[in-house]
């Protein structure tokens, strides 16, 4: 959504004590915002008994459609603001029926940096309401692209077949260049 935050987790398999710095290129679209209808209407941070760190609570989907994929995002802070951890759950079942609330439990797996946590936020979403498309045009041009191909080939074969014994064939090839 525009104007919005979004966390993400970067993942280095690697030992990165020689690095530096890095860049990140991030390459987006913009495209017609749609409405979030997805709230989190309550939430609470809770320590289980073998030191695990969770975030649980209910969200709603206050839109006219039922909402598939619902995930719900945590991202925790230090007290100097910054984030220390990312997690992120889908509810059980992953719908939402319009007007309707479903309990989550966001486990957060990062216990390396459970001491520095003093806050988070949360933000929940579904295939309806975000603002990726869910197939781009270039998925369409290659799906109709795919699919001409493969007419072609079921009711032409001799055609294709021949075409591509002279394209296997230097001579032929030469012989139309000049």
């Amino acid at each position: 959504m525009p104007g919005m935050k979004g966390a993400f987790d970067l993942m280095v398999t690697e030992d990165i004590g020689h690095v530096d710095y890095y860049l990140l290129d991030i390459d987006f679209k913009v495209t017609q915002p749609k409405d979030q209808m997805i709230e989190i209407t309550s939430s609470e941070f809770t320590y289980g008994p073998l030191d695990n760190i969770a975030i649980q609570g209910t969200v709603a989907n206050n839109g006219d459609l039922t909402a598939n994929m619902v995930r719900v995002i945590a991202t925790l802070y230090d007290r100097d603001g910054n984030v220390v951890a990312v997690s992120e759950a889908r509810t059980e079942p992953d719908y939402l029926r319009a007007n309707d609330e479903l309990f989550f439990v966001i486990p957060i797996l990062d216990k390396t940096q459970a001491d520095k946590i003093v806050d988070y936020s949360l933000l929940a979403e579904s295939d309806e309401y975000t603002a990726v498309p869910e197939f781009p045009l270039g998925s369409g041009v290659l799906l109709v692209a795919s699919l001409s191909a493969y007419i072609a080939l079921t009711k032409n074969p001799s055609v294709v077949t021949r075409g591509l014994g002279h394209l296997s064939n230097p001579r032929w090839i030469l012989t139309r260049l000049r």
